[in-house]
């Protein structure tokens, strides 16, 4: 220990403000006897982040993201993919699209039928129900009415919207109003967490009602760089705040939920993970667990672009010049509009092929085109809109590692996207889905030209190649330190680290496999059953 730090007790230190993270110290903090401390890398929040299209401000701001990238791999044709990781109280929740998406119930089914005791859709349904607030008509057997987490349902009847949930309905994809309910196949709109005019991060939700409790102290700017380890057990950590070094102490557990970047980070950084990596780096061994970092998987999603020849119905009509003072009115007057967008406001769960049991694509639609710019995408003058398609279930599996024993140094990021054959396959059916619905009836009175992949690319291989050069992540990285009981899991079915006491996990990446939809729902879910079973273990 650096003879400068200062050394602090607690009886739970949470590392990581995010999504899991929040809910984790909400929960811990529950109870005035425990002394819990949150300590968060980046500031308190940011004016963009409570605007919900904010994101589109906040995906290339280095003040409140991580700005990871992947290495470049034949997968990207040599591209380096954008890795954007919420780095504020909040995490990713306080910069992603918004969307509200649980997952199937085969995804959690699956989980324990790997042989993970308690995750199974019946066991982790109470927590869904437990942490939301839906405002929507759902049926109450699937769906929380008095958490703290508001979700509500977007207005579908824009003129954009209707039409291609018509459409869809056309090529046999029916409308379905709660995707989080009973089923999750169909078209909907997106729920989303917004509510108020404002994005429901779990800043919003966890933090801000509990700040004054006494025996929760939420630190930011502050950099966790080790974990600190007695022999085989974790009594602390060390970080670095604007006053200087410090070490904290626990005298329970220490939970790292700083994602699935930067959870196998700290992991590696401290000494657990594969001993000839970090030999190699001149860190000591402390525990061999070959499982950290590996196992990175994530949506790889192309996005199809279309040009629309009729007016009126997109933002690219309706929200430039004049047209985006408009919706700042109606932003302010309304609630809705575009400044209230979810980033993709529709979305289709739908079947690769007859006989599945359940739908393992996934098409969203955005209502604009956008082109970069250097404060992040803007809304383009020519009128279309974008529709990204991609399996839900990928099999493709990379790693995330350290490069260097110095902490702020980001770790490398290689996911080997399509290099599970199925993976390919399926974009490649999920690409001509989208475009059954781009061709269906409904869509003529939009005067579509398809941009991107084009016409001109019909055949498999030409639409692969297209996806090689096209194609992003959907920020869904998830795995890189699995749940499970074989060789390469980091931590077991009550999220402990396998060798290591006192220490746990909890965020995405303990998911051993992608959930069927976007990650932030199942990684608030995760927080917490993760309070849940630290809190039961402490009590013997």
């Amino acid at each position: 220990m650096n003879d400068r730090a200062s050394v602090e007790s607690y009886d739970y230190i949470v590392v990581g403000a995010g999504s899991a993270g929040a809910a984790v110290a909400n929960r811990l903090s529950a109870d005035a006897r425990h002394r819990v401390l949150l300590l968060e890398a980046g500031p308190a929040g940011h004016p963009w982040s409570r605007i919900p299209i904010g994101y589109a401000r906040l995906l290339t701001n280095p003040a409140v993201n991580w700005l990871y990238s992947g290495e470049p791999e034949p997968s990207t044709n040599g591209r380096r993919i954008p890795v954007p990781r919420g780095r504020l109280l909040g995490g990713s929740s306080a910069l992603n699209g918004l969307a509200f998406v649980r997952g199937q119930a085969q995804d959690f089914d699956s989980w324990a039928q790997m042989g993970n005791s308690g995750w199974s859709y019946a066991d982790v349904l109470p927590l869904f129900k437990r942490m939301e607030r839906y405002e929507g008509d759902g049926d109450d057997a699937f769906r929380g009415r008095n958490g703290p987490l508001r979700v509500t349902d977007p207005d579908w009847h824009d003129p954009f919207f209707a039409t291609v949930i018509e459409a869809a309905g056309q090529v046999g994809i029916a409308h379905n109003p709660d995707y989080n309910g009973a089923r999750q196949d169909g078209i909907a709109m997106s729920q989303a967490t917004i509510a108020s005019r404002q994005r429901m991060s779990t800043a919003r939700c966890y933090l801000d009602p509990v700040r004054r409790r006494r025996n929760l102290r939420i630190e930011t700017g502050a950099m966790t760089e080790g974990l600190v380890l007695d022999g085989k057990r974790c009594v602390g950590v060390r970080y670095v705040a604007a006053a200087g070094p410090r070490e904290a102490r626990a005298g329970g557990d220490v939970i790292v939920c700083a994602g699935s970047i930067n959870s196998p980070q700290l992991l590696e950084l401290s000494g657990i993970g594969q001993p000839d990596r970090l030999q190699a780096l001149g860190i000591a061994v402390r525990h061999a667990l070959p499982g950290v970092g590996e196992n990175l998987r994530d949506h790889y999603a192309p996005r199809t672009r279309w040009a629309v020849g009729a007016k009126g119905f997109t933002f690219n009509d309706r929200g430039r010049g004049l047209g985006l003072v408009r919706q700042a009115l109606r932003y302010v007057l309304q609630g809705d509009g575009l400044l209230a967008m979810v980033g993709a406001p529709i979305r289709a769960f739908v079947r690769s092929r007859e006989g599945l049991a359940a739908p393992d694509l996934l098409l969203g639609w955005v209502p604009m085109l956008t082109e970069p710019s250097p404060r992040g995408p803007r809304i383009a003058r020519q009128s279309g809109f974008t529709c990204y398609a991609h399996p839900m279930r990928p099999e493709s599996r990379g790693h995330v590692h350290i490069v260097t024993a110095d902490p702020r140094r980001p770790p490398a990021i290689r996911f080997n996207f399509l290099s599970a054959p199925i993976d390919a396959e399926l974009t490649v059916r999920a690409l001509r889905i989208a475009r059954s619905i781009m061709n269906a009836p409904a869509m003529k009175r939009l005067q579509l030209t398809e941009l991107a992949p084009g016409p001109d690319r019909s055949t498999d291989e030409q639409i692969v190649d297209w996806v090689k050069k096209a194609a992003e992540t959907t920020y869904h990285p998830v795995g890189t330190c699995k749940m499970g009981g074989d060789a390469m899991a980091v931590v077991d079915a009550r999220l402990r680290v396998h060798g290591i006491d006192g220490l746990r996990v909890a965020d995405a990446s303990i998911m051993p496999t992608l959930t069927s939809g976007n990650t932030n729902a199942p990684t608030i879910m995760i927080g917490e059953k993760a309070a849940d079973m630290v809190l039961a273990d402490a009590r013997g």
